[in-house]
């Protein structure tokens, strides 16, 4: 009691000054206080190492006692001084600064520190993440899968394992929505199935993270990812150009990022270095669309959830050709994907088609064999 009292005497001798603490005075000060809490407890093990007439089960209730009261006195201080480093925060955003200015600790250079209390204010590093593909449905699953009541989901893609690692662990978490103890924290960046370093890096994280892959027809999939960069990028190449070095003799670029996301063995392989097959979950592009609550059980089975998403909160929306969300309670309207989602594909000719699927074939095979399933392609 003497330490949380502590804490807070001081936090409100120093608020009205707050403005004047640089970075480092904010960490000695976190390093102090947890010091002081510290010591408002040593007299107990003064006295459990001076008295030599304690008996066992004593010593046992001192130790356990003074345990629970410096970790209540910590996170006492830590919720207080998580409070102030906010403030400052949001301070150096105002001020333009590009850095937030708690991220206390980083991940330069790919190496793993200890997270600082991961669960400052409610805020938890991901428990799942959907790791790709772009344009196999990763939006619709994560919209569909955080309708459940024990889901929440950052809202646009963070980007930390492949853009903005540098910028640490602790920067990286504030983006995560607040959660209880009892529900689960995702996100998705569909980029991160096809970046090298991804799977280390989440591995450094936690090895324990749930992993979720939305992978779809490579040639279907290749086919939408150009139609939505022409549709922001009008002047672009046909897609024969951008596909084939040599479409007469057949010869695929493989060096153009929509034809290499669809080798989805060769990521995948990457991906096996770190994590086990059972902790990656595969969900079909082509049965999210067909028989999406069935997809979702399977989602919800591997999150260990209770099946609550289900067929009755779906309807099929044959202008988008897209299954949505039914009306929600209290809500004007369904809750159905963006006008990007379900838009027409550019007509690609039948040869060049044909040419992919031979080409992709036995990639496609590859991948069967590797994850247990024949998603049917052909």
């Amino acid at each position: 009691m003497h330490g949380e009292m502590a804490c807070v005497l001081l936090f409100t001798r120093l608020l009205p000054f707050s403005h004047r603490l640089t970075r480092p005075s904010i960490v000695l000060l976190s390093l102090f206080l947890s010091y002081l809490c510290y010591c408002a407890l040593f007299p107990v093990y003064t006295i459990m190492h001076k008295s030599g007439d304690l008996t066992p089960s004593c010593q046992r209730i001192l130790v356990d006692g003074a345990r629970r009261r410096l970790q209540k006195s910590l996170t006492s201080c830590a919720l207080l001084l998580d409070a102030r480093l906010s403030s400052a925060n949001a301070a150096s955003l105002r001020r333009g600064d590009q850095r937030p200015f708690s991220t206390l600790n980083s991940a330069r250079n790919d190496t793993h520190s200890p997270i600082i209390s991961a669960r400052f204010a409610n805020k938890k590093l991901p428990n799942a993440i959907i790791v790709g593909v772009k344009k196999g449905g990763t939006r619709a699953v994560l919209e569909f899968i955080r309708v459940h009541p024990d889901v929440r989901a950052a809202g646009t893609e963070t980007h930390f394992f492949d853009r903005n690692y540098d910028r640490g662990l602790e920067w990286y978490r504030r983006l995560m929505p607040r959660t209880l103890e009892s529900q689960i924290t995702m996100e998705k960046t569909p980029s991160y199935f096809v970046t090298k370093e991804t799977p280390r890096r989440i591995s450094a994280m936690s090895q324990n993270t749930k992993l979720i892959v939305v992978v779809r027809d490579p040639v279907t999939r290749a086919i939408s990812d150009y139609t939505q960069t022409l549709s922001k990028t009008p002047d672009l190449p046909s897609f024969q150009e951008l596909a084939f070095r040599n479409q007469c003799l057949g010869i695929i670029d493989t060096s153009w990022n929509a034809i290499r996301i669809g080798l989805y063995a060769l990521h995948l392989e990457n991906w096996l270095r770190y994590f086990p097959l059972a902790q990656i979950h595969f969900v079909s592009g082509e049965h999210l669309i067909t028989d999406p609550a069935g997809e979702l059980a399977r989602v919800q089975d591997f999150l260990g959830l209770k099946r609550i998403v289900t067929d009755k909160h779906f309807y099929f929306n044959r202008t988008k050709g897209f299954p949505c969300l039914k009306k929600p309670e209290r809500s004007a309207s369904p809750r159905c994907l963006g006008k990007s989602k379900g838009r027409t594909h550019v007509q690609i000719d039948r040869d060049a088609i044909e040419q992919l699927r031979d080409f992709y074939r036995p990639h496609n095979v590859k991948f069967y064999e590797m994850v247990g399933h024949d998603f049917r392609w052909e």
